[in-house]
């Protein structure tokens, strides 16, 4: 009965652990405030990253790696909303990141007659796409 107990434990540590929550990356974010704030930033890599984590975190382990985003730009004189996104896999060391790039990948764009809030949709669309670039060549690569 006791070995029956211990089995019974064991299955069920066993199944709780394969629901887990996927690994977390870290993740930094120094964009320009007029285009996406942090808040935006994290909410764009933590939709990006919910899928492709524990695959990612396979082949990165998320103790050694982390990604770091930024995205600029604004209006010219002209008027037209520029847009620059990059993200990065960058290594990791202890709680920091360390500004080595092992992968990126960049976006542009530029669109005239924008207002302010459809800037910042083109913005957070460009970030979605630089991050996409990234982690779907990581994953390619392996």
């Amino acid at each position: 009965m006791h070995s029956l107990k211990l089995f019974a434990a064991g299955l069920l540590m066993s199944a709780s652990a394969s629901f887990a929550a996927p690994p977390a990356f870290l993740t930094l974010d120094h964009s320009s405030e007029v285009l996406i704030d942090k808040a935006g930033a994290d909410a764009v890599w933590h939709q990006q990253l919910d899928g492709k984590a524990l695959r990612l975190a396979k082949l990165y382990p998320v103790a050694k790696w982390g990604f770091v985003s930024q995205v600029e730009g604004g209006f010219t004189a002209d008027k037209a909303c520029v847009v620059t996104a990059r993200a990065m896999l960058v290594p990791r060391s202890g709680k920091n990141l360390t500004f080595k790039p092992a992968k990126s990948a960049m976006v542009f764009d530029s669109k005239a007659g924008l207002d302010q809030a459809q800037c910042k949709d083109l913005a957070k669309a460009k970030l979605v796409e630089a991050i996409e670039a990234v982690t779907s060549s990581l994953i390619a690569s392996k």
